[in-house]
């Protein structure tokens, strides 16, 4: 199996004494939805942000091990980090439109990067909302303002944005924890096109989206990886109590 990532003992703590990670270890299969689920507090989200350096600019008073990204340590601090947000983008909770049209909402990133050519744009445009499961709602409408689109279309436009710099991780933190079954279910269907070419690592609003989209499942508990498995085990036959009890909603 082909790891894209492989973390390894990782911990990190918060200045304000929360332990956020303990001794963390796993890989991440490439061209995969890897899902990271658990209660709230257990660590998921922060270790979302530690693999593209986004807890830089959190308050962390210590943190251990390394995640090798294509096997370079990425915690290093000699690397560079905006190359290492270009190859791992991230979509969050909250889509947050720029305040532009929707075709200046996707190729921002690229124009900052110093994109001038306008065949490249367009090109990445339709490509990035295709991927992102929108083309065909938003192309005769691209000069329209993002945030006049609803909730699950701006989410999407996101997506693309993140998308239209080509990386080759994509993490999404509760993407949908807004949205409605329709939107969810769209954002849900790209993520599956998504994996034929991304590494995908999700943390989901439920369990039950949890086990609709999940290749690979990572079950957190305050810190600490309880169990890791195949997606389809891990929700009909889990190996771990605590994940069982968690599954079958006993707790969280």
């Amino acid at each position: 199996m082909n790891n894209k990532i492989l973390i390894e003992n990782l911990s990190l703590q918060y200045s304000d004494g929360t332990e956020s990670l303990r001794g963390v270890s796993m890989g991440i299969r490439q061209n995969a939805v890897t899902v990271l689920f658990g209660p709230a507090g257990g660590g998921k989200s922060t270790l979302l942000r530690c693999l593209n350096r986004l807890n830089d600019l959190t308050e962390v008073r210590a943190s251990s091990g390394q995640i090798l990204i294509d096997g370079e340590n990425i915690l290093d601090p000699k690397i560079d980090v905006v190359a290492l947000r270009r190859k791992v983008g991230m979509v969050f909770a909250r889509p947050v439109p720029l305040p532009m049209s929707i075709r200046e909402n996707v190729i921002y990133g690229l124009e900052m990067s110093g994109e001038k050519r306008k065949s490249k744009l367009d090109e990445a445009v339709e490509r990035s909302l295709k991927l992102a499961a929108i083309w065909d709602e938003v192309k005769d409408r691209l000069n329209d303002p993002a945030n006049a689109l609803s909730g699950g279309q701006q989410q999407r436009v996101c997506l693309a944005r993140v998308l239209a710099l080509q990386p080759e991780i994509v993490l999404l933190d509760e993407p949908t924890s807004g949205l409605d079954p329709i939107s969810t279910g769209k954002v849900e269907a790209a993520l599956q096109e998504l994996k034929k070419e991304y590494t995908v690592i999700l943390v989901p609003h439920s369990v039950q989206q949890a086990a609709r989209t999940a290749d690979h499942a990572a079950f957190f508990l305050q810190g600490e990886l309880i169990e890791y498995d195949d997606g389809k085990k891990m929700f009909t036959t889990p190996k771990e109590k605590k994940t069982e009890d968690y599954i079958m909603g006993r707790f969280g």
